[in-house]
């Protein structure tokens, strides 16, 4: 059986005068162009390796957006036998870097999108362009993300005399706040909201020390605050709903269905996404987000017009 090959890519887009631009990149050595992209590292998730792979390969440091269409084909793994290379893609903006070229690339070319159509010099690129276009088209490539995060593991609750606010993150636990940071620098968090309990502050707090940020911690979304005054939480949810920054919010188990509910309520009508994401909220609403788990929900919109275009479920 042909092994898998993961690996993942970018298609960064811009508007620039009035029309829809991508980014192509050029590799010498096979005198192609294609999308950034490249293999995943050991234990990497993809959405993790479609943004460092951009960055290595252009120099562009950008924030990830909806999920566009995987690519499969054959190639010969490193002792020459068949395999399955596996690309998944997400639409990017770019949001920083110099640009400097490195990693088997000499040139980036920014084309309109009926000139990247031409120029590809694979058939299978394309069908990430054209599920761009359409996404262009039906108002949802515009988007932001809001990411929610079940805490990672902690200290058991029976194995904890103090308070249970105080309860850390365990090994396992300290581990998963590093894949966590990863994801949401992924997308480009400027936001960071948190429950007031440790367990939960210690999840994000790592993301937010890398990037200069702050955590922003609400009683509101801990585990007693939520059980003495549910609407606290649905507050700040619609409050991050309000500023339609790129944002995280991190809470309990029994906290997040009630904000998962909210969002599912905010789904968009569009078919080819909209079931999707109503599947994958739902889902995580009923039988619960794992402990370090991060949904992270695309969004168009502020306020009581945004509105919920895709989702992603991301294990650590």
């Amino acid at each position: 059986m042909a092994s898998v090959i993961p690996a993942a890519g970018t298609l960064p887009w811009r508007r620039r005068d009035g029309r829809l631009e991508v980014a192509l990149v050029h590799r010498p050595k096979y005198d192609d162009w294609s999308w950034a992209k490249g293999k995943l590292d050991r234990g990497e998730h993809p959405c993790v390796a479609a943004a460092r792979e951009t960055l290595e390969e252009t120099g562009l440091v950008v924030r990830l957006g909806v999920p566009l269409p995987s690519a499969e084909y054959p190639v010969l793994d490193s002792t020459g036998g068949p395999a399955t290379k596996q690309v998944h893609y997400w639409a990017a903006r770019v949001t920083g870097g110099t640009g400097e070229l490195e990693h088997e690339i000499d040139e980036v070319a920014w084309v309109d999108v009926r000139t990247a159509h031409d120029r590809l010099d694979y058939a299978r690129d394309r069908e990430q362009l054209l599920a761009l276009v359409r996404a262009e088209r039906a108002g949802e490539l515009r988007t932001w993300p809001l990411a929610l995060v079940r805490h990672a593991k902690a200290t058991p609750r029976g194995k904890w005399a103090a308070d249970d606010r105080l309860r850390p993150l365990d090994a396992v636990g300290h581990a998963q706040s590093r894949t966590v940071s990863a994801a949401l620098g992924a997308y480009g968090v400027t936001r960071v909201v948190s429950s007031s309990s440790v367990r939960c502050v210690a999840t994000v707090e790592p993301y937010a020390v890398s990037r200069g940020l702050r955590v922003r911690t609400r009683d509101a979304l801990s585990e007693e605050g939520f059980a003495a005054a549910p609407a606290g939480a649905v507050t700040q949810l619609e409050r991050l709903l309000d500023k339609g920054d790129p944002a995280a919010l991190c809470s309990h188990g029994p906290v997040l269905p009630t904000l998962l509910g909210m969002l599912a309520d905010r789904v968009g009508p569009t078919p080819e996404r909209g079931r999707a994401a109503l599947d994958r909220l739902e889902a995580a609403a009923s039988s619960a987000m794992g402990k370090g788990e991060v949904l992270v929900c695309h969004l168009v919109g502020r306020g009581p017009d945004a509105r919920v275009v895709d989702v992603e479920r991301i294990d650590t």
